[in-house]
């Protein structure tokens, strides 16, 4: 087997795997993520806690369980809605061409402009700090999904514009179709392998942001468990050097990313 295929099918796997476990995390382990055993805080691994405890006393390996759950679902959730952004105007923008593509690519160059996790900070930060751990998890991944899809925009648009004088495109206008009819029904299926790979490149990039954020206390706010808010737990090395198993959101998440760049599309897919 081809080695390049080889190490894009263990990082599919092992995506599967860490994706399976957290969905049916209810079924895996038997505690709640909000839990807490008072009388063992900071506890070592043993056999009523695989990991151990964190510093409420909460079991670190059904928070972890419950975190993936959170990062590898709504991650593709964002993912999905900047896609689909950068697809309708992306699109829009390379078949009209015209002072509307000039529009479009300009708001795209502005956003663009603007540091995504400087933009993140300010408009989570004027959020108030108390609100519902729930509502905390849907502000920041809309937030991701409507913040981030100029880069994808970009390519977007270059792919659209090389299929704007295309034979197929010509002759549906030569039918009488409408612009929105072409955009949608003709050009957008034809741009699916570059959506795709946007959509698997913006995935990790979500899911790095969402750990920052929350690492600074301003994405998925606590009881509800997130692999960035469980990197807070890593901020005492002592305490870390005591139960290397605190560590393990840190391995997963690095593993993650790892596998996520092994199954990205190759060059020749997406051109």
């Amino acid at each position: 087997m081809n080695p390049s295929r080889w190490l894009r099918l263990c990082g599919a796997a092992f995506l599967c795997a860490v994706f399976l476990a957290g969905l049916f995390a209810g079924s895996v382990t038997q505690y709640s993520y909000a839990r807490q055993f008072r009388e063992s805080p900071s506890a070592a691994p043993s056999s009523v806690h695989v990991f151990g405890t964190d510093n409420l006393g909460r079991d670190l390996f059904t928070r972890v369980l419950y975190g993936t759950r959170i990062s590898l679902l709504l991650a593709p959730a964002a993912a999905l809605l900047s896609t689909v952004i950068a697809a309708v105007f992306g699109s829009f923008a390379g078949f009209t061409g015209g002072w509307m593509e000039k529009l479009i690519l300009a708001a795209a160059d502005l956003s663009m402009a603007l540091p995504l996790l400087f933009v993140l900070l300010a408009l989570r930060a004027w959020l108030p700090l108390d609100i519902p751990p729930l509502v905390s998890v849907i502000a920041t991944f809309v937030l991701l999904g409507l913040l981030g899809w100029p880069a994808s925009l970009r390519v977007v648009w270059a792919a659209a514009r090389n299929l704007r004088n295309s034979d197929f495109l010509l002759l549906a206008k030569a039918a009488g179709c409408t612009r929105s009819r072409i955009i949608l029904r003709h050009m957008v299926p034809n741009l699916r392998p570059v959506l795709l790979a946007q959509f698997w490149i913006s995935i990790p990039l979500y899911i790095l942001t969402e750990a920052t954020l929350s690492m600074l206390g301003l994405g998925v706010m606590e009881p509800l468990p997130s692999w960035g808010n469980l990197l807070r737990g890593l901020e005492d090395f002592s305490i870390v050097r005591a139960n290397p198993w605190r560590a393990l959101p840190l391995v997963l998440l690095v593993l993650s990313m790892i596998s996520f760049q092994l199954i990205l599309p190759a060059q020749e897919e997406i051109t």
